[in-house]
């Protein structure tokens, strides 16, 4: 909910809040419905401005694809394997000074990057660079490029490019076998 009186929270915020919210959608069948009433809740209204934009025309009934878990559970399998992602995600993290945090983010950083670099091909939305101009003229893509800020009228919309954006060209997650069970993400380790 956006208003006056709390600021947006900034990307990397957003980054924290997508991450946990992930990982608690996956474990959680309860918080997964409460996202999907969110998601299909109508937004409330902006606040009045001079000139409101006109309202779109309805869009043509859509059908909804179940997804499956299957491709989510690899993926964070392969964070953990490379990155210790669900370990440091987990781990109480008030007894650590903020160097031994950051010591630990950099080693799970490198192997999230390591993850991304080998299944995905992940590239820009806008080629632009940040905080420059642009323009958006007419039909431009709604799904690509989010309008923020005091959004009236119609298009071409002009404004400085805050985020370029990210988009897969390509996937190359690993075939699975089929009695593979997805949902152990790191499997428990007992030495002997």
């Amino acid at each position: 909910m956006n208003n006056s009186t709390q600021p947006l929270p900034s990307f990397f915020s957003r980054i924290s809040i997508a991450i946990g919210a992930f990982f608690r959608a996956l474990s959680d069948a309860d918080y997964a419905a409460r996202l999907t009433r969110i998601d299909d809740a109508p937004q409330p209204a902006a606040a009045p401005v001079a000139t409101p934009a006109p309202a779109p025309a309805p869009a043509p009934a859509q059908t909804l694809r179940v997804a499956t878990p299957d491709a989510a559970l690899q993926l964070l399998s392969l964070f953990q394997r490379e990155a210790r992602l669900i370990d440091f995600t987990q781990e109480n993290l008030s007894a650590y000074s903020d160097a031994d945090i950051g010591a630990a983010a950099r080693v799970v950083h490198e192997g999230c990057s390591k993850v991304l670099r080998e299944h995905f091909t992940i590239e820009a939305v806008r080629s632009e660079a940040e905080g420059s101009r642009v323009v958006l003229e007419e039909g431009f893509d709604a799904s690509a490029v989010r309008l923020t800020g005091n959004v009236v009228g119609s298009a071409p919309f002009r404004g400085a490019l805050s985020h370029r954006g990210w988009r897969a060209s390509n996937v190359r997650l690993p075939k699975l076998a089929e009695a593979h069970d997805a949902a152990i993400l790191a499997p428990a380790e007992v030495e002997l």
